[in-house]
């Protein structure tokens, strides 16, 4: 039946169609002028409703969320070190290139790519994967800490002229990550420990949060085609920044998988190294960098769920 294999498509595919949906919505208010205005007048409509679905997404999910399992790990070290080692790789690289500015911009657009957190979703995927939700839960919050320290002490060593106050940049980065991951962790516990009857009908439905995510993504390619198509930057450098964004996406997902492979995580320590809160890594880009770095983690935003949507095909087929 033609509607059963429309369905079965959208199933394996829900994120590249999430993508595919976003972008030529974008596209289809900006080339069309009458719709132009009224896409103007939505655009704050969607600001509201993107974090709204990651909260709902990050609430469904950890409502399953075993607390008792929440605690470091050693993969989680191991991640982060890796994690270490290619931000001063990369920094090592865009001092040897410096004195070209599109070059520069091009190893600005990969670090936010590295140093940006895991993303909250990652718990999804990892759930619809088969991995261990609370594991990854955990890694989430670690990886939030680390990067609200980092980006405040490397990015000033990047952009001379740049004055960044720690104290400053670390709290206006953790209260970007605290509102959407905090609090819907806390309140999935509440659920779990004072309405269990709510958390039962949640259990019930087990793509739920991952539909949610879905939504999420769809807003973020539609704001990623806005960027690029408003860029006033050359087209080589945006077709490099995508090229190599690609790359990078790949060689981080093979080194967190070789990391896990040595104690047994080789799904949670992919998921954890390669998969970004690219919403986070680019606000930082427009906030501390040349805003065309921030293109970088636009691209690699769709890489990486291009990345997500074949495990979850494989997994499918597998069981």
């Amino acid at each position: 039946m033609p509607a059963q294999r429309i369905i079965r498509f959208l199933k394996n595919w829900t994120l590249p169609v999430a993508i595919t949906i976003g972008a030529i919505a974008y596209l289809t208010f900006y080339l069309i002028k009458p719709l132009d205005n009224l896409g103007n007048r939505l655009a704050p409509g969607f600001d509201l409703i993107f974090p709204l679905f990651v909260f709902l997404t990050l609430l469904v999910t950890f409502c399953k969320v075993d607390f008792h399992q929440m605690r470091p790990h050693r993969w989680h070290a191991r991640v982060l070190l890796a994690q270490l080692l290619l931000i001063a790789a990369n920094i090592a690289v865009i001092y040897s290139i410096r004195d070209n500015q599109q070059h520069k911009i091009l190893g600005e657009a990969l670090l936010t790519c590295i140093i940006g957190p895991t993303a909250s979703a990652a718990p999804v995927v990892v759930g619809k994967l088969g991995g261990n939700i609370s594991t990854m839960t955990t890694y989430v919050i670690i990886s939030s800490l680390a990067s609200a320290i980092l980006i405040p002490l490397v990015f000033p060593i990047l952009e001379h002229t740049l004055h960044v106050h720690f104290i400053t940049a670390f709290i206006n980065i953790l209260n970007k990550v605290a509102i959407v991951l905090l609090l819907p962790l806390l309140l999935g516990w509440i659920i779990q420990h004072r309405m269990p009857q709510l958390q039962q009908r949640i259990a019930k439905m087990p793509n739920l949060s991952f539909y949610f995510w879905a939504v999420s993504l769809s807003i973020t390619s539609g704001i990623t085609v806005k960027n690029i198509v408003h860029s006033n930057a050359h087209v080589s450098l945006l077709l490099a920044i995508a090229a190599t964004t690609l790359t990078l996406c790949f060689l981080q997902f093979v080194i967190g998988r070789a990391v896990g492979r040595w104690k047994g995580e080789e799904l949670n320590a992919g998921q954890a190294l390669f998969q970004k809160n690219t919403a986070l890594s680019i606000w930082v880009a427009y906030m501390y960098l040349n805003p065309v770095a921030s293109i970088g983690a636009g691209c690699y935003v769709l890489w990486q769920n291009i990345v997500n949507s074949i495990e979850i095909w494989q997994t499918r087929k597998k069981h």
